[in-house]
């Protein structure tokens, strides 16, 4: 049995440095690479362009994805269906940028539960499993950490637990979900009973890109939780159109 389990474990590291951005039907530019990243309970896909050891690592962290069917059922695959934060992280120009799959996105194993997508997308463990991915990542540099949707909450829930250690030095939000409680009463949605939330916001330099005509996140549910002056309003974009960055930001 031990001699099977070893052999099934070799099979699923070697697929899986093996496996390229072409295998999962991703573009990227031919500067960046995938690189599949272990951690406790999960392997993550990232890819990543990393050019300059002196300077900090901008992690952009995927959104929920593909988490409920549009009759609210739970999917098989929680996979984004859009391209919007990934032709973000491409368009940038700064030495080191990664973008950061979550836990269960394009990756299939059986092993993963539909509640680390669903219920449980904000637990600690999640928490946990995506602070040791951008640690890895880093790999002592400083971090500058960009959460799209519901990664906005989850980088903020790390940077509140991990921040220091992954000497993080900046919080940046796009179209972001900052308390999952206010959201799904506000839907009328199932509570996510197996997550935390975010009960306060970093303390941390921060800025916070609010689309105005946003109806997956209303931008009033993001605005009610941080300083005026750390948000930039966009009148006409919507949660995945319209939406410009300051790369220098």
């Amino acid at each position: 049995m031990k001699k099977f389990l070893s052999i099934k474990y070799f099979i699923f590291f070697v697929f899986t440095f093996l496996c390229s951005c072409s295998t999962l039907k991703i573009k990227s530019p031919d500067e960046f690479s995938c690189i599949y990243i272990h951690t406790a309970d999960y392997v993550l896909l990232s890819i990543q362009k990393i050019t300059d050891n002196r300077m900090s690592v901008r992690i952009y962290v995927e959104g929920d994805g593909n988490a409920y069917t549009a009759k609210g059922y739970a999917t098989n695959d929680p996979t984004p269906k859009s391209f919007f934060l990934r032709d973000v992280a491409f368009s940038d120009p700064t030495p080191n940028v990664v973008y950061l799959a979550r836990p269960c996105q394009f990756i299939k194993d059986k092993n993963y539960d539909k509640i680390d997508w669903t219920t449980g997308r904000f637990s600690q463990k999640i928490v946990d499993n995506v602070a040791q991915a951008i640690e890895q990542i880093a790999d002592g540099k400083e971090t500058v950490l960009i959460g799209y949707s519901g990664g906005a909450l989850l980088t903020g829930l790390i940077i509140n637990r991990y921040g220091h250690r992954l000497k993080t030095v900046k919080w940046i939000t796009i179209a972001g979900l900052l308390n999952h409680s206010a959201w799904t009463k506000y839907f009328n949605y199932v509570p996510f009973k197996d997550s935390l939330d975010l009960d306060y916001i970093p303390d941390i330099a921060q800025t916070h890109y609010i689309a105005k005509k946003d109806r997956i996140i209303p931008y009033k549910l993001t605005a009610k939780y941080v300083n005026e002056k750390d948000c930039i309003f966009i009148e006409d974009a919507t949660h995945s159109k319209g939406i410009t960055i300051n790369y220098n930001d």
